[in-house]
């Protein structure tokens, strides 16, 4: 791992369009909800087994709500041999940093939504 990046720089480089490779390791259902465009959801638990995927990355950025587990996510990237040569990162605050900053992506489950009760 090679530390902690900013949800400034973040943003800075999806707006510049860099090759980074943001991954956010929240449970499948929490991503569909909101995130940050242009990331991809590897759960925390599958981990370990989808690091490969990783392996052609020149810079990952891990994310999760505060920015506590994506530490360890970060960690675990950064030993695998196949990703030697990245750049791995944590976004320090997390998403609850980002989205206060610059906002998610929102999702709405349209199933949910035709399926409610109007209140009227």
């Amino acid at each position: 791992m090679d530390g902690e990046i900013s949800p400034d720089e973040v943003k800075e480089l999806l707006e510049d369009d860099a090759d980074v490779c943001v991954v956010d390791i929240r449970d499948a259902q929490s991503f569909t909800r909101s995130h940050i465009p242009d990331s991809e959801n590897v759960p925390f638990h599958e981990l370990t087994a989808r690091v490969e995927e990783f392996e052609d990355e020149d810079h990952i950025v891990t994310v999760c709500p505060h920015g506590k587990a994506s530490v360890q996510a970060a960690q675990l990237i950064g030993s695998y041999e196949g990703t030697a040569d990245a750049r791995v990162e944590s976004m320090a605050g997390g998403l609850e940093k980002y989205g206060m900053k610059f906002g998610l992506v929102r999702e709405e489950d349209d199933e949910e939504s035709t399926n409610a009760e109007s209140p009227f």
